[in-house]
């Protein structure tokens, strides 16, 4: 499977998938308009080794709610990234067996040599 979850509205995802220039064979999700679903996330989880890796702690959520004061835990990460889109790492990259998160250049350099 090949699939990218990221933000229609985020220049910076945007730019990202421009630069990548991706084949017609990825799926593109739009997470604010098609919110992830349990099964989805869970999927990243297994690939990612945990919910605090897909877990954005540069959201302005996060900042708000104070989330950086309290000792959060698997499920909390998970309930969050489930509550709210901002709170995934964007964009997430799924090349078969693979994820790749966030828009580091490390990460994005990453993605192409797995293309």
């Amino acid at each position: 499977m090949k699939k990218v979850y990221y933000l229609k509205t985020c220049s910076t995802c945007i730019r990202i998938l421009k630069e990548l220039n991706l084949s017609t064979e990825f799926i593109l999700q739009d997470i604010k308009t098609e919110a992830i679903t349990v099964k989805q996330l869970e999927e990243m989880k297994a690939l990612a080794g945990s919910y605090e890796a897909l877990f954005s702690k540069r959201a302005k959520l996060y900042k708000e709610m104070d989330l950086k004061n309290q000792a959060l835990k698997e499920k909390d990460y998970k309930h969050y990234l489930l509550e709210h889109y901002t709170f995934l790492s964007r964009p997430v990259f799924v090349i078969d067996n693979d994820i790749f998160i966030g828009n580091s250049k490390k990460t994005v350099e990453a993605v192409k040599a797995a293309l």
